[in-house]
């Protein structure tokens, strides 16, 4: 669960350096991402800071990327989980066939690949999860190294946007 939440930019943009960075690598799972969007600040406007994020993300070398990966739990390990609620950890599925399914699937990704599987699952359900790892395991190492970087990109916006809250801040009344 992320600590950080709903904090608005102009706080974001005013936390001391050690907070900031704690604050994106709860997002994001890198130090050296989270440091370097720490350190770009002040950012003008959200889409600003979610684009710097991406171009970070994407210019991370493969190592990096790997261990980001490794915080990352396999599809349905917490089934249901409220914390993890729009995570890939939280699928789940009332027939246990389905979640076997998963199970096998992920283990199948991990041994082709040597990397586990991660996906934006927000608004799927564990057929759609199931079928995309299906499909994505016809991939080449190459293509699916390049879908888990767009994969994380939108894992880690819907994060920070979390994070932030919404554009405007929340309105205290």
């Amino acid at each position: 669960m992320l600590l950080h939440q709903g904090i608005g930019l102009d706080a974001f943009n005013a936390m001391p350096m050690r907070r900031a960075v704690h604050a994106v690598f709860e997002c994001c799972y890198s130090v050296p991402l989270a440091a370097d969007l720490a350190r770009a600040r002040p950012f003008d406007s959200h889409d600003r800071l979610f684009r710097f994020a991406d171009t970070l993300l994407f210019g991370l070398a493969e190592e990096s990327i790997d261990s980001i990966l490794q915080a990352y739990p396999d599809v349905g390990r917490r089934p249901g989980s409220e914390k993890s609620q729009a995570e890939q950890c939280a699928i789940v599925d009332e027939r246990p066939a389905v979640m076997a399914e998963l199970a096998a699937a992920s283990k199948a990704y991990l041994d082709h690949f040597g990397f586990g599987f991660v996906m934006f699952i927000n608004g799927y359900c564990a057929d759609d999860v199931l079928a995309s790892m299906r499909d994505r395991l016809h991939n080449d190492y190459e293509t699916e190294r390049k879908v888990v970087r767009n994969e994380l990109a939108r894992i880690n916006r819907t994060r920070l946007e979390r994070m932030l809250g919404p554009e405007g801040g929340y309105d205290n009344w």
